[in-house]
């Protein structure tokens, strides 16, 4: 027997069938298209995560469903952030670099968002928010973040809406400001509420703090209360604002209560409870309320597959996939330098949470709507626009 001869025959049968492997796991890579998703998904605003991720599934569903991209179908690969800016970097990178996505999808909050977007731009790669709403999100003093990309509207916008609101539809002069003095959210929210507010020939009689995860907020409520007043801007999340709202209506304060998107969880009806949340507004991005055939289809759609009323945040989730995978759609090649050029191009695109074009600074321009709640419930809806 030749040894040798042999070993050089087994040695060539190797090589191919190495060959035969990479070009079916090539082949197989270029059949899909791979989309990371980075969301709270546990953690202090699990919730906004756990709804964006659902309306981000719904989308790709549909979109798969009906031919994918040019033929190409999507997979999501999924992570949990555990509600961490360090872990939402950890996990960008992961997905960047060992999973080779085209895009990311979150995370939710603009902390966890912005921790990464350094790594976007060293790999290239657009991370992509439906809800990450800092002004700073996608530019700051050294210009526009190119790899960075949202569709909601940021807080400078929001603040200015709510002040306008307070001064215009509810004729309301005195407000006190009740804000997270912790979070870059809430302090962004209140400097531009405040400065719309006395703009428009209203006066701040009061700003109070407060920091994450407080649960007594009595003190501040009986500081204000002898206060002359005749509104309240909160511009916080649902965990403190819930019981801010219970504290302030049990001591007997009941002026309108104000806040942003931060509000948009069913855990601010559990907080509150259904008798406090009366005469309370906030700025959101949908609302199930709207009429429109491409509203009213996505509510269908959504309650077919989760069973249940469609939130703010599973509509930014939903238009978010669709959002991306339309962008995907006309990029020249499948890598992250095309995708965020065809981002950047994208006009008149009709989601759920609005028509927009993206603008200079990689945001969306497009209306903002101001929810009524009564008993807990939302009662109307009123778009603002810019």
């Amino acid at each position: 027997m030749n040894i040798k001869k042999y070993s050089i025959i087994f040695a060539l049968i190797f090589v191919v069938l190495i060959f035969a492997s990479c070009s079916q796991t090539t082949s197989k890579n270029n059949d899909v298209i791979k989309i990371g998703v980075n969301y709270e998904l546990s953690g202090d605003v699990a919730t906004y995560g756990q709804s964006s991720v659902e309306g981000i599934e719904l989308a790709v569903e549909q979109i798969n469903k009906a031919g994918g991209i040019n033929g190409k179908q999507i997979v999501l690969i999924k992570y949990d952030n555990k509600s961490e800016p360090s872990e939402a970097t950890t996990l960008a990178s992961k997905l960047m670099t060992k999973d080779k996505v085209v895009a990311v999808l979150g995370p939710a909050t603009s902390g966890a968002f912005k921790a990464t977007i350094p790594v976007a731009i060293q790999n290239k790669i657009p991370v992509i928010s439906g809800s990450a709403t800092a002004d700073d999100v996608t530019v700051d003093k050294n210009g526009v973040k190119e790899y960075a990309f949202r569709i909601c509207f940021n807080d400078s916008y929001q603040g200015t809406a709510m002040a306008k609101f307070a001064l215009n539809h509810l004729s309301k002069k005195k407000a006190v400001i009740i804000m997270d003095s912790s979070s870059d959210y809430s302090k962004g929210l209140a400097e531009n509420f405040a400065k719309t507010f006395q703009e428009g020939g209203g006066t701040i009689v009061a700003r109070e703090a407060y920091v994450k995860n407080d649960t007594d907020f009595n003190a501040i409520l009986t500081s204000i209360k002898n206060k002359d007043f005749d509104v309240i801007f909160i511009p916080g999340y649902y965990n403190e604002a819930g019981l801010i709202i219970k504290q302030a209506r049990g001591q007997g304060i009941n002026v309108p209560i104000l806040g942003a998107d931060g509000f948009d969880s069913p855990v601010l009806l559990e907080l509150a409870g259904a008798n406090a949340l009366n005469n309370v507004y906030f700025s959101n991005h949908y609302s199930s309320l709207d009429k429109s055939p491409v509203v009213v289809q996505f509510i269908k759609d959504f309650k077919a597959k989760y069973n249940k009323e469609p939130d703010a945040f599973n509509a930014l989730g939903y238009d978010l996939a669709k959002f991306v995978a339309n962008a995907i759609s006309r990029a020249e090649k499948i890598d992250g330098e095309s995708v965020k050029k065809a981002l950047e191009s994208t006009t008149d695109f009709k989601g759920v949470t609005g028509t927009f074009s993206i603008d200079k600074n990689h945001n969306p321009v497009k209306d903002i709507i101001v929810i009524e709640l009564k008993n807990g419930v939302q009662h109307s809806a009123i778009k603002v626009s810019r």
